[in-house]
């Protein structure tokens, strides 16, 4: 993955994090602290969009705290 969300071949997109930044600085003219602070859907919605799946459900978030266990 690169900086500005890039992926290798094979991977998971990362987050469109040039967008993001050039939405939340540029187009709605938020202050950094404002962008940093925000969720992603909160980006979305400032923007006037909406965000596409249903998120995480209860299923999701087992499988994730199975395949990423906290470490002592």
């Amino acid at each position: 993955m690169s900086a500005t969300g890039g992926t290798a071949p094979g991977t998971t997109p990362a987050f469109p994090w040039d967008d993001a930044l050039s939405l939340a600085l540029g187009r709605l003219r938020w202050r950094p602290r404002d962008l940093w602070r925000a969720t992603p859907r909160e980006l979305l919605f400032a923007a006037g969009l909406r965000a596409s799946g249903a998120g995480l459900g209860l299923d999701g978030l087992a499988r994730l705290i199975q395949d990423h266990p906290d470490t002592a």
